[in-house]
């Protein structure tokens, strides 16, 4: 029997790692801001920036493995990511892609941090060749994407509409998008939701009640 990529031993040391230490992390990095707002203190940009650098915003593993299941069965030509962070759902798109024989994945993320992260762990598990990192602000990285098959939103929420409607043209008929945190910060992504849950939008959505929950839609 074929060990598919995603369990395979290089990739689950990868994901095991990242996801303990996520684990840690974001929670000492959360109660130093709320250590911070407590205080009556003021978290400046340059102060937020160092907290967004250090927290891992990771996908949960069952939400991983969500999207591994969909790229399989969509089997894009191209996948791509609005936010990369420490590339815990990239690792999972990854691995599709290799069992798929057959794509790749562009990804972009604001943090220099992060994406320099991103690629170690991407090398780590094996999976560099199948991902193109994109640093810098997304609405300039993926400027000039084309023919997006598949898109995973899960970078800064007000920026889900913006972005979509300027990748809108880009879009594949048929394409999939994925939308990450649509119940815990369903306030934020209110415009999001309710533009794609709009059928003269022309998407046809529905809300996935896993983990952060998610917003499937098809265009």
């Amino acid at each position: 029997m074929t060990t598919t990529t995603l369990h395979q031993p290089q990739v689950q040391e990868v994901l095991s790692r990242l996801y303990a230490e996520a684990q840690a992390n974001d929670s000492k990095v959360q109660a130093e801001e709320q250590a911070l707002l407590a205080a009556g203190g003021i978290i400046d940009d340059q102060t937020l920036a160092s907290i967004n650098d250090r927290t891992f915003m990771a996908v949960a593993p069952e939400v991983g493995r969500l999207i591994y299941l969909l790229v399989r069965s969509r089997r894009p030509a191209l996948v791509v990511e609005f936010g990369t962070s420490f590339a815990l759902s990239a690792l999972h798109i990854a691995s599709a892609i290799r069992d798929n024989r057959f794509g790749r994945l562009i990804t972009t993320e604001q943090s220099a941090t992060k994406a320099s992260r991103a690629a170690q762990h991407l090398e780590q598990a094996g999976l560099s060749d199948l991902v193109e990192i994109r640093q810098g602000d997304a609405f300039q990285t993926l400027a000039t994407v084309k023919g997006i098959d598949l898109l995973l939103l899960d970078g800064w929420k007000p920026l889900y509409l913006p972005l979509l409607k300027q990748l809108e043209p880009a879009l594949s008929t048929g394409c999939l998008i994925i939308a990450d945190d649509v119940i815990s910060l369903s306030e934020k992504l209110a415009p999001y939701l309710t533009y794609v849950r709009d059928a003269t939008s022309g998407y046809v959505s529905c809300e996935i009640p896993l983990d952060d929950g998610l917003e499937l839609s098809i265009r």
